[in-house]
């Protein structure tokens, strides 16, 4: 399975905002959408960096409740680790494994087109497996 059929199930509607926003909002949207990450984008939608729940606990670890009034800059990852539509499941699973992150945004010639959480590629991984198993229990079935 690739990521354009996570996409085609879940949608493509990513969060985002910009690098000038504060943390405060940020953390109002990570709660209202019961998300763990948003997309920082440049004005022209590339993508500027990503912050993660992760992140916001990290500043409130150095910043305590002044954390909340700091721009999206001061926490953000720079170099954001993006995925195609025509990776696969495997290579997400190990590419968000090395890295330790759980979000991957998907680009597209530049372009934001789509986000994948770990959620996600569990899912569709299980799904997977399950139908594998089915076929093989029809397969023995009819044999």
């Amino acid at each position: 399975m690739h990521v354009a059929a996570i996409l085609k199930a879940k949608g493509r509607a990513v969060e985002t905002v910009a690098a000038d926003e504060t943390l405060g909002t940020v953390v109002a949207l990570l709660a209202e959408r019961r998300i763990g990450a948003v997309v920082v984008r440049q004005p022209s939608r590339a993508i500027a960096g990503i912050v993660s729940e992760r992140d916001i606990v990290r500043m409130l670890a150095r910043h305590g409740a002044a954390t909340l009034a700091l721009p999206v800059s001061e926490a953000m990852t720079r170099d954001v680790v993006t995925c195609r539509e025509t990776d696969t499941l495997d290579e997400l699973m190990s590419r968000m494994t090395e890295g330790r992150f759980r979000h991957l945004p998907v680009e597209d010639n530049g372009q934001l087109v789509g986000i994948v959480s770990i959620g996600d590629v569990v899912k569709h991984r299980v799904a997977e497996v399950e139908l594998e198993a089915s076929a093989m229990r029809d397969y023995i079935a009819s044999a």
